[in-house]
């Protein structure tokens, strides 16, 4: 499925629609896997998403570039991992504990850089693409459930569908 984000505004309205299908799933949730360059939009995402759960007025959304997680106090609790300075080399355990979503939500920027191989069985990855005018985004399912998940989502993800606004 592809999206526009026309600008930030956009984008946190993004993370506000999945954060309300997502904090309603059953667990274990499924990870929300971000993939884009420097400045595409993926932790303004996280914060529209995470300052829309309960407990978010204790949470305060920054990249975690420098510390590599940062942990919510939100309802479900979210795990927000950033792996771009870890390029090349491997996370530590608390990553691969974390990505079961059984205690909450995980959400990894810079998803490219941890091993296919190590990716959750259900997720939804986020792929920014080239666009001249706004973000373009591609959202696909990894799992059976991420993909009923996403099934149901198409209705409230219809506000953002692509049209002719990006040149590839």
């Amino acid at each position: 499925m592809k999206l526009h984000l026309s600008g930030p505004e956009d984008t946190l309205r993004l993370g506000r629609t999945l954060a309300g299908l997502l904090a309603t799933s059953p667990l274990p949730l499924p990870a929300l896997l971000l993939r884009g360059d420097l400045g595409s939009g993926k932790t303004t995402l996280v914060r529209g998403f995470v300052e829309s759960l309960p407990g978010a007025e204790e949470a305060e959304v920054s990249s975690p570039s420098f510390n590599v997680c940062n942990l919510y106090p939100t309802t479900p609790p979210v795990a927000h991992f950033d792996l771009y300075r870890l390029e090349g080399a491997r996370p530590d355990d608390e990553l691969y504990d974390c990505l079961s979503g059984e205690e909450g939500l995980v959400v990894v920027e810079w998803i490219q850089y941890l091993d296919r191989r190590d990716w959750p069985g259900e997720a939804l990855l986020l792929e920014w693409l080239p666009c001249d005018h706004g973000r373009e985004l591609r959202i696909s399912a990894l799992g059976g459930q991420s993909a009923a998940l996403l099934d149901e989502a198409r209705q409230h993800l219809s506000q953002f569908q692509a049209g002719g606004e990006c040149s590839q």
